[in-house]
């Protein structure tokens, strides 16, 4: 294990108090109660010296210290992941299409991260970065990944609170209004999806052809996919949501994570990151 924070706590008055109660915001890479209280299940809390447990009572004096496991999974395993930004808190890859970001199968990219990019010389590095969102198997693009324990902490609120801004590109099929938003809900939750035609292509197949930006307001499983499929324009090469006779294959899904904006957790400088439009795309709109 590597120690990442001390804590020493001050005089309470005689007001004893249980370490799962006290310890929940003392430390900066877990801020949370829910989360320090599995760091000391895991056994990853000391208090003056031993093993801690979330029953301990604290009476004043005591050092806390949190540790972290160093362990990496498949640290060798090289899938040329291109980096587009990275410092000592987090980074950003393009992710490739055809490959998921995580799971039990050797061949996520999550496996790949310890041999691409460079380890965080800060205290509370995680020994395996860590992505902080989901991009679907087919799908390529920005793909944001956390380095330490706190970049990890405070990228996922960013997500929760809806502070994170994506733009994706997508070629689909059918005629549509020049922009739109789309706002059918998706498992019975609200789900709003904004895209804008950058171009058009006939195509006498498809009943023609459209290149899209588009924005999540929120953030649901195929989203993007499920709202265009729905007002029957479908992404060109999905094989899940699709019209009878209109399906491309052998090129893949034409949907790309284009854009990431967010502001950074330790800098609180904007953080602005893009990834071109695959070759593919350019085929049909050079």
């Amino acid at each position: 294990m590597k120690k990442i924070e001390t804590h020493q706590v001050p005089d309470l008055l005689k007001n004893r108090i249980r370490l799962s109660d006290y310890a929940g915001a003392k430390f900066s890479s877990i801020p949370s109660r829910k989360g320090m209280k599995k760091a000391i299940d895991n056994g990853l809390v000391t208090v003056n010296g031993k093993t801690a447990k979330t029953g301990d009572w604290l009476i004043g004096g005591e050092t806390i210290v949190l540790f972290t496991v160093e362990t990496a999974r498949n640290p060798n395993l090289n899938l040329n992941i291109e980096v587009l930004y990275e410092d000592e808190y987090l980074a950003v890859v393009n992710k490739p299409a055809g490959i998921e970001v995580s799971g039990n199968k050797k061949w996520a990219l999550e496996n790949a991260l310890s041999s691409t990019i460079t380890p965080s010389n800060e205290l509370d590095a995680v020994a395996q970065p860590q992505a902080i969102h989901r991009l679907d198997f087919p799908t390529s693009g920005v793909l944001l990944i956390g380095k330490t324990m706190r970049s990890v902490s405070a990228l996922n609120q960013l997500f929760k609170n809806r502070e994170v801004e994506k733009k994706y590109h997508a070629i689909c099929i059918g005629e549509l209004p020049d922009e739109g938003t789309i706002d059918t809900p998706i498992d019975k939750k609200e789900s709003v999806s904004v895209y804008n035609v950058i171009s058009r292509l006939e195509s006498k197949k498809y009943g023609g052809l459209n290149l899209l930006e588009l924005s999540l307001k929120t953030g649901r499983r195929h989203q993007l996919r499920k709202h265009l499929s729905g007002i029957e324009n479908p992404i060109l090469g999905d094989q899940q949501y699709f019209i009878e006779g209109k399906i491309m294959t052998g090129n893949g899904l034409y949907l790309h994570a284009s854009s990431i904006r967010f502001q950074h957790p330790q800098t609180q400088q904007e953080i602005v990151v893009q990834s071109p439009m695959p070759k593919k795309f350019k085929k049909l709109f050079p």
